[in-house]
This record gives C-alpha cells, sequence and structure tokens, in this order.
C-alpha cells in the first residue's frame, strides 16, 4: 500500500511554516554537537593560487570552515527537525567533496563538478546512493537534471524542501522520506524524489521522524554560510 501513496504525499505542498532558524550565528560553533574538530568561523575564504585543492581563509565571522587544507570531522546540529525547507550556501575548492544530509540520514551532494557534461549519482546537486553492504554496491541515488555547478571557489547555494518520513503509532513507517524540491543555484534539480532509507555515510542507520543537518566535513576543505532553515508542517 505504501507505494501507492507515495506519489501523493511527495506532491503535497506545505500547509504552515515556523519562523526560520539560523543554524550558524556566523560567529561560533553554538548549536553544533560536539565535538567541531577544527570547523570555526572566519571572515572568508578564496581559493590558494598555489594549491588550488585548498582554501586561504581571512579571519573573522560570517562563514563556516572546516579546515583550509584538509578534513575533520561532519558538523551536526544539536537541534533536530522534521518537514523544512532549508537555505544553504557552500565553496569548496578544486575537487573537494561534501555533503548535506537532512536528519543526518539523506544527502544531497557537495562536489567540484563543475564542467561536466552529464553529473550522475556522485555530482554536485545529486541525491546520494544509499548502499549494500552484502554486494559492496551502490543502489537508488538520483542524478540532478542539470549541471548547475559553479568553478571551485565561487559560492553556489541549495534550496531544499524536504518530507521526512512518517510512523504510525508502533513505530512503523507508512512514507518514505521525499525531497519535494532541491534547487542548485536557483535552477531545479529535482523534485518529488523519495528515499527509501538512509544514504551512504550516513550517521544513522535508522529512520526516525526527526533528525539533525549534518555538513559532510571529512572527505576535504569546505566553506558553508547562510544556513537557514524553516520547520513545515505538511500532511
Amino acid at each position: 500500500m505504501l507505494h501507492r501513496l507515495l506519489p501523493l504525499l511527495c506532491a503535497v505542498s506545505a500547509l504552515t511554516a515556523a519562523e526560520p532558524v539560523a543554524l550558524f550565528s556566523g560567529k561560533d560553533l553554538s548549536g553544533w554537537a560536539t565535538p567541531t574538530g577544527t570547523w570555526s568561523a572566519v571572515l572568508s575564504v578564496i581559493v590558494d593560487p598555489a594549491n588550488p585543492k585548498t582554501f586561504l581563509a581571512t579571519q573573522g565571522t560570517g562563514v563556516l570552515l572546516n579546515s583550509a587544507a584538509a578534513k575533520t570531522v561532519n558538523a551536526v546540529t544539536a537541534a533536530e527537525f522534521g518537514d523544512c525547507q532549508l537555505h544553504v550556501e557552500f565553496c569548496v575548492p578544486k575537487d573537494s567533496n561534501s555533503g548535506v544530509y537532512l536528519q543526518g540520514r539523506y544527502e544531497v551532494q557537495v562536489l567540484d563538478s563543475f564542467g561536466k557534461p552529464n553529473p550522475g549519482v556522485h555530482d554536485c546537486g545529486a541525491i546520494y546512493e544509499r548502499w549494500n553492504n552484502t554486494t559492496s554496491k551502490g543502489f537508488e541515488g538520483r542524478a540532478p537534471a542539470l549541471n548547475a555547478s559553479k568553478p571551485p571557489g565561487e559560492w553556489q547555494s541549495f534550496d531544499i524542501t524536504f518530507r521526512a518520513p512518517r510512523f504510525d503509532s508502533e513505530g512503523k513507517k507508512t512514507a518514505n522520506a521525499c525531497f519535494l524540491k532541491v534547487l542548485h543555484n536557483g535552477q531545479l534539480v529535482h523534485e518529488n524524489v523519495e528515499v527509501t532509507g538512509p544514504t551512504r555515510s550516513a550517521k544513522f542507520t535508522d529512520e526516525k521522524p526527526l533528525g539533525p543537518v549534518l555538513l559532510q566535513g571529512d572527505h576535504g576543505a569546505v566553506a558553508y554560510r547562510n544556513l537557514t532553515l524553516t520547520p513545515l508542517s505538511l500532511p
């Protein structure tokens, strides 16, 4: 019965929206769970001309940086969320890799994919694949409808409308999580894409009504800013 309900569930629009929540104050890691590794606030980042796979950072506030040249732990919000609209701005140097996980489970990929003609499930803007430990192969995943990536070192954005999975009174899942809409730099790359379970490298292997936002910090240098989440109430 679940599969018959999914098209309807994924197509619904928000009934009500709460006040937007700034996930990053711009100043420090308050509101983020420990450990926070080397994540810190800086004023700005630019690609290092001497090594385009790294950043040069300027001291100050406003930008959340995991590391100018390396990698660290993933950043996880202390608060948990369900249905939401999430605005994220990000910047990567050449060949770097990160990801934005809704509920710490469902990833929209961040990657230097500039200029790639046929983006796949591992490219920027993709809903990342799930993983089968038995076969050691990925499955599902959804490539972006188009490559909206900017060159490394330029700021980019995601605007994600997400519907959390649903559960009955006994905890049985009655509807999958669904990316109702994903915009990459203002261009529509996904619409009504359900996710049957946590994607690869998720923080959690189970599914729940609520979960944190996770920023992947263990794959390379990445910077984020203007992280704003608006909680929604969807039917």
